[in-house]
């Protein structure tokens, strides 16, 4: 393996294991912390996380976490390496599950939990946007796994 590829399948474990443990946190303790909460309390909350969520800290982790395990794929492909279908498929999971579920899901519940931070709103978006984070953290973690498969000889 090239050492640019052993870069890139490393920063693929990197990114990916540390998005899915961003979304882990929110799936079991941040979501049924803010359940503590008084419903309206709650949404404010959760609207103020998700408006520092697109700072550029977390939005750099995210990008990566999609970017880096394409090139990855791109770069064992092209350099023929063993075992570049585990690297394709490391970043299809991960544009999948993370970039594709963000867009049509959580973030479309996020705008609607915005527009209506209230009791009603958060009844409405609290189980939902759980469910489908949990999409998230699993796609991560498999991303992530997939990925170090290539680096165990």
């Amino acid at each position: 393996m090239t050492t640019l590829l052993t870069v890139l399948v490393v920063a693929t474990v990197l990114a990916t294991g540390l998005a899915g443990g961003v979304f882990a946190a929110f799936s079991t303790f941040v979501l049924p912390g803010l359940r503590r909460l008084a419903p309206a309390d709650a949404a404010a909350a959760m609207v103020a996380i998700n408006e520092d969520a697109v700072r550029p800290p977390f939005m750099t982790l995210f990008g990566a976490a999609v970017l880096v395990p394409a090139a990855a794929a791109v770069a064992g492909l092209v350099g023929g390496q063993d075992g570049a279908w585990l690297l394709v498929a490391s970043a299809a999971v991960s544009l999948v599950g993370m970039l594709v579920v963000t867009a049509a899901a959580n973030v479309p519940l996020n705008d609607r939990l915005a527009a209506s931070p209230d009791a009603a709103g958060w009844a409405a978006y609290d189980r939902p946007w759980v469910r489908w984070n949990h999409v998230r953290t699993v796609c991560c973690a498999a991303s992530c796994l997939l990925a170090v498969l290539v680096l165990v000889p």
